[in-house]
């Protein structure tokens, strides 16, 4: 890491955070599931995958097998963190990151 700039460090540590969370929500979200217990809010695990948190959705909903079977997330999770790749590549493209 020592030759990558300030603003690029940070956006590396986000999207690390970003994603340890979505992880941890699938997870936490399969549990209550087992327990019937309130739920977190499927647009919120959605969205996750919208701000960069993709690659931790996709290993919480496989290693919890959960959502397996809803095509908003078998689909929709891969999709949105395309969205996310090709903004974020725009984003440093045109607007280059230090």
């Amino acid at each position: 890491f020592n030759n990558i700039g300030g603003d690029m460090l940070y956006l590396i540590y986000y999207l690390i955070g970003i994603n340890i969370i979505a992880f941890i929500f699938f997870g936490v979200d399969k549990r209550k599931a087992i327990k019937n217990k309130w739920r977190i809010k499927e647009s919120l695990l959605l969205l996750f995958s919208l701000i960069g948190g993709g690659i931790g959705s996709l290993f919480g909903i496989y290693l919890f097998h959960h959502k397996t079977k809803k095509r908003k997330f078998t689909f929709g999770v891969p999709f949105l963190t395309v969205i996310f790749i090709t903004i974020l590549f725009l984003i440093i493209w045109y607007l280059p990151i230090s």
